[in-house]
């Protein structure tokens, strides 16, 4: 899975031609950690209609703070470089995609 930072952030997603799945996490987060084959699967489905990335809020407090992240798994959808939503907690994949069908 990709990660972005802080200093990527704006190019990676912002910037980016397609709609950008974004998971803010931690290493110290257990739910965080069952998300990561859903999210693999996720981006192998999605290729060339979803880019699926992490931001780790340890590392990279300027962003978390910047979208006002609290809780860990937090995932936030961009598109045209405006987030569209944001869901919190760790979900089965076939609930992700149906939160995710009116973006892509």
């Amino acid at each position: 899975m990709p990660e972005v930072s802080d200093a990527d952030f704006a190019a990676e997603v912002i910037g980016s031609e397609l709609p950008v799945l974004v998971e803010f996490t931690a290493d110290w987060c257990p739910p965080c950690r069952q998300m990561a084959p859903v999210l693999s699967a996720l981006a192998a489905e999605e290729d060339g209609r979803l880019k699926v990335v992490q931001l780790n809020v340890d590392a990279n407090p300027e962003t978390t703070n910047a979208y006002k992240v609290l809780s860990m798994p937090t995932f936030m959808v961009f598109r045209d470089g405006e987030p569209l939503r944001s869901m919190v907690g760790a979900r089965p994949k076939r609930r992700l995609l149906e939160e995710l069908a009116d973006v892509l």
